[in-house]
């Protein structure tokens, strides 16, 4: 087990700077300034390879390859986090609507949103990710496309 798969793992913080070396500039939009990239030209918009998504500003494990699923709407969507505590949820008002947004409960780092309307059959929840907030880790013997 990693420290980022701990229930209690430990907080990561960093200065606004140690971010910016860190992540690329459209990473750092994302995950630091709460932009949203493009719909359907994500780099894990159409990625059906078994394996987990992390966060990529700290590591910590937040989605697995088999809640994976194509909602149509140009965005990673998951049903459900990897883990319990893994992705932490809280209201965004921004562009004039009350959504629930979506962030890496280690690090802080912005995922996307959450809706309600997600296949019923699994959670009915749909966790509609940024592709620059993920990083994909193909299961052993697997591939990333």
């Amino acid at each position: 087990m990693t420290t980022g798969d701990r229930p209690g793992h430990e907080p990561i913080s960093r200065s606004d700077r140690e971010w910016r070396r860190r992540l690329t500039p459209e990473q750092y939009a994302v995950t630091r300034r709460g932009a949203t990239e493009p719909p359907f030209i994500g780099r894990y918009v159409r990625n059906h390879a078994p394996g987990e998504y992390r966060c990529v500003c700290c590591g910590l494990r937040l989605f697995a390859s088999e809640d994976k699923y194509d909602s149509g709407s140009g965005w990673p969507s998951f049903t459900r986090p990897a883990k319990d505590r893994a992705v932490a949820t809280g209201e965004d008002r921004s562009l004039g609507m009350i959504r629930e947004e979506a962030h890496c409960a280690r690090c802080g780092a912005h995922l996307g949103h959450v809706f309600p309307d997600g296949p019923i059959e699994a959670t009915g929840m749909r966790y509609c990710i940024n592709s620059l907030a993920l990083d994909f880790r193909p299961k052993e013997g697997g591939d990333d496309r």
